[in-house]
């Protein structure tokens, strides 16, 4: 399954207008942002667990990340509420699921495998890297290393914010709504910028909270080849 795998093209997805596709498993359905591959898959979704719903106890050889939108996931090592960032990597063992059901923001497949590195953190709670002087945009990092960065940005209403990365760019909206190349993003619409594009963003009247994450697409051809020999 192909879906938005042309990783040198802009791709965008406006997630309210998607449908809910079920999973395997019952309680538990997806709407797909990009993917590529079978029931092994480098994929990006977002997910929903109705309530009392779960998953069966797994490994992730290529390691999970996610974001929870809503709601309190769940899993056998604590309870993870609304504006959780965690990252399981490669060969992390769990069983998730929700009581009170949730919808998360998930990668996998998307880790350098000898990553091993867990990551738990509220967002809101992370260290600011960067604060202008009038707190219009507030920058705080949730995990970096020689292949990527991840950080949580809230942009006061009608500021501008730009990323100097060229080696790629993805966002994710978690309040708000920003213009992006006169595309207007709101809450949970998902945009990737592909290698040698510019980021640059304008917050709404309202203002936006956003999930980014920069330099991981230079690695796509290492996660494609490792989600093929799988399948």
């Amino acid at each position: 399954m192909k879906i938005n795998a042309d990783f040198s093209k802009f791709a965008t997805v406006h997630t309210i207008g998607q449908e809910w596709i079920a999973s395997p498993m019952p309680g538990v359905d997806r709407k797909p942002l990009d993917r590529v591959g079978a029931e092994v898959a480098r994929a990006t979704s977002i997910v929903r667990y109705a309530p009392q719903s779960h998953f069966s106890p797994h490994t992730h050889s290529g390691g999970e990340e996610f974001v929870v939108l809503d709601g309190v996931f769940q899993d056998e090592n604590g309870d993870y509420p609304i504006g959780s960032y965690v990252r399981n990597p490669p060969q992390s063992r769990h069983k998730p699921g929700s009581q009170e059901g949730c919808v998360i923001f998930v990668k996998l497949w998307q880790f350098q495998p000898d990553d091993r590195q867990h990551v738990n953190i509220q967002m809101d709670n992370a260290q600011i890297t960067f604060a202008d002087t009038t707190n219009s945009i507030v920058e705080r990092l949730l995990f970096a290393d020689q292949h990527e960065q991840v950080k949580h940005i809230t942009l006061s209403k009608d500021t501008q914010w730009q990323s100097d990365a060229t080696n790629g760019n993805e966002i994710l909206v978690l309040s708000g709504s920003v213009l992006h190349d006169q595309i207007q993003l709101n809450t949970h619409d998902w945009l990737r910028v592909p290698i040698g594009q510019k980021l640059q963003l304008q917050a709404s009247s309202e203002g936006a909270t956003i999930w980014i994450k920069t330099g991981n697409l230079p690695d796509i051809d290492n996660q494609l080849n490792r989600v093929e020999d799988l399948n």
